[in-house]
């Protein structure tokens, strides 16, 4: 019998795993040998926080990241097709979202392999939840350009989009670039576009609120090195 391949959420930063996990997620979780993984390091410290049922030294792991070739990934699903269920660990949140895991999911599908996606912490989900921002109908842009003039035309072009098709736009950015970015969008938006701005998400620091760019000029919250998601909506 060919195993499956579980979508298993991870926390999104320090805390006890049972107030984000669902226990059915932590349980299946505990229980596989085989994990692909975005980052090693985190994703051992992942399992010890859950107490997985064998010895962490024991357990298979393959690393999937933006920089694993193509050509090494479907070896990976080789434990599957022997039996084996595999579980697909994020760095952070849900596997395959904002997340190199996808490829391998699509060859699971491929090769006839079940996919098992379960439930837990997704932050673009919970920030556009919070948000007040428009849920029916938004997009996530990932990251925007990293030099200024190509970030600040990209931002125009997203407070466009939102305009026109009345959708909001949800990206993110590396935390240590956070202040630049919200500078950008203070300094290039219009006054009454919306924005939210969505830190430690589930953590206890966590901090979610959506003002008008105007209104966000007269008190910046402190973001540097904090994961943060941004939303924006033109009305």
């Amino acid at each position: 019998m060919t195993g499956k391949l579980y979508m298993i959420p991870t926390t999104l930063g320090e805390g006890n795993p049972a107030d984000v996990l669902p226990i059915h997620t932590i349980e299946i979780a505990q229980s596989l040998t085989c994990f692909v993984v975005e980052d090693l390091r985190s994703a051992r410290r992942f399992l010890s926080s859950i107490k997985v049922k064998n010895p962490i030294d024991s357990l298979t792991f393959f690393e999937l990241n933006e920089h694993t070739h193509h050509s090494i990934i479907y070896p990976m699903l080789k434990p599957a097709q022997q039996g084996v269920d595999i579980g697909l660990l994020s760095e952070a949140g849900a596997p395959a979202v904002a997340d190199p895991g996808a490829p391998l999911v699509r060859m699971a599908h491929e090769n006839n392999i079940r996919v098992v996606p379960l439930t837990g912490p997704s932050s673009i989900l919970l920030s556009l939840m919070a948000s007040g921002l428009n849920g029916q109908n938004f997009a996530f842009q990932g990251y925007l350009p990293i030099k200024p003039p190509e970030r600040q035309r990209k931002l125009r072009d997203l407070e466009a989009l939102s305009a026109r098709e009345k959708q909001t736009q949800v990206f993110i950015e590396a935390p240590y670039r956070n202040m630049q970015l919200l500078n950008d969008i203070l300094s290039t938006c219009r006054n009454n576009t919306l924005l939210c701005i969505a830190v430690d998400i589930t953590l206890e620091t966590e901090y979610i609120c959506t003002k008008t760019v105007k209104e966000w000029k007269h008190a910046l919250p402190e973001l540097h090195k904090r994961p943060a998601i941004f939303l924006l909506m033109m009305e």
